[in-house]
């Protein structure tokens, strides 16, 4: 969504605050109508629906909701994630179905639980390296890392689709996923591109992370062809916190934030006079984005897409 109405009508829509495992976690351009631009992401996944599961399936329990959104793109459904409130607020779809239990916090699961599921497998990043020796008490351990020392998160995913693909026989699903992803981050929306853009998660009223080099957002928005405006460093995740006023580097930049945003910062900014005096709210420039998970796969990657290009769209 977008507001064309200034800093209230863009912020007026407070959700819940930031979730801790989210903190912690880390050509030549063609003329096209924005109807045009818009459809590019409009491509359905129904192409990759799964065929009917064999009479065995691995029961595997995943720990990294992007591997676990790859899974559930592939037709295979978890038996446990963790976190289940993480998902419902900063991943949104694919939907997470009701089956699919929550075995707690993502550094401290329920290993009691965890032991009860009796999985096959259980899939985690290397974030978890901590607490591997504790997950192979209960079942084999294979980990897939997207957020590498390399920086290619996109890459990366393609790479973790193709091994889990392989880890539950749908090699196919698994290549209609990488295509059908491409067909939709895979464009120029030149018609759209010609401001550059920053894309920021709100931490509190006064503080953003604000996404660049080394972030899934960055490798789409390269994609796309958009420009964005941080130019500047960011940490091993791809993004850097910095205060508000750090967005004023560049005076005819756009301004994308992700829901959710803490709870009153709408109000808070909206009286704050550095925020005020920022170039994008001064422009109503400000763009509204669904939440999108920052941490993601190609599923992630193919929503924030599809959100970028309809707010931009909307917002001309």
């Amino acid at each position: 969504m977008t507001d064309n109405h200034g800093l209230a009508g863009a912020l007026a829509d407070c959700s819940p605050a930031l979730g801790t495992r989210t903190g912690v976690r880390r050509r030549q351009p063609s003329r096209m109508t924005r109807r045009a631009a818009l459809g590019l992401f409009a491509l359905p996944f129904g192409a990759i629906r799964p065929v009917n599961a064999t009479a065995r399936p691995l029961r595997i329990v995943c720990l990294d909701d992007g591997l676990a959104e790859t899974l559930l793109m592939l037709g295979v459904r978890p038996v446990a994630i963790a976190d289940r409130k993480v998902w419902e607020e900063w991943v949104v779809e694919p939907a997470l179905p009701p089956e699919v239990a929550d075995i707690g916090t993502l550094l401290e699961p329920n290993l009691e639980f965890l032991q009860q599921l009796k999985p096959d497998v259980i899939l985690t990043t290397p974030y978890l390296d901590g607490i591997k020796p504790l997950l192979e008490r209960v079942a084999p351990v294979t980990t897939i890392g997207i957020y590498t020392d390399n920086g290619q998160p996109y890459r990366n995913a393609v790479e973790a689709t193709r091994k889990l693909a392989g880890l539950v026989g749908r090699e196919a699903e698994g290549e209609a996923l990488i295509e059908a992803t491409e067909a939709k981050v895979g464009r120029e929306l030149a018609p759209l591109a010609a401001r550059p853009v920053y894309v920021v998660s709100f931490m509190d009223p006064r503080n953003v992370r604000v996404y660049g080099r080394m972030s899934l957002f960055q490798d789409v928005l390269d994609r796309i062809g958009i420009r964005n405006a941080w130019t500047a460093g960011t940490n091993y995740w791809g993004f850097s916190t910095v205060a508000i006023d750090g967005l004023a580097t560049v005076d005819d930049a756009r301004l994308a934030y992700l829901e959710p945003l803490p709870a009153g910062a709408g109000g808070t900014l909206t009286e704050s006079p550095v925020w005020n005096a920022m170039p994008f709210v001064r422009n109503r420039s400000i763009m509204r984005l669904p939440p999108v998970l920052m941490f993601g796969a190609l599923p992630a990657a193919a929503r924030f897409a599809r959100v970028l290009a309809e707010a931009m769209t909307a917002h001309g």
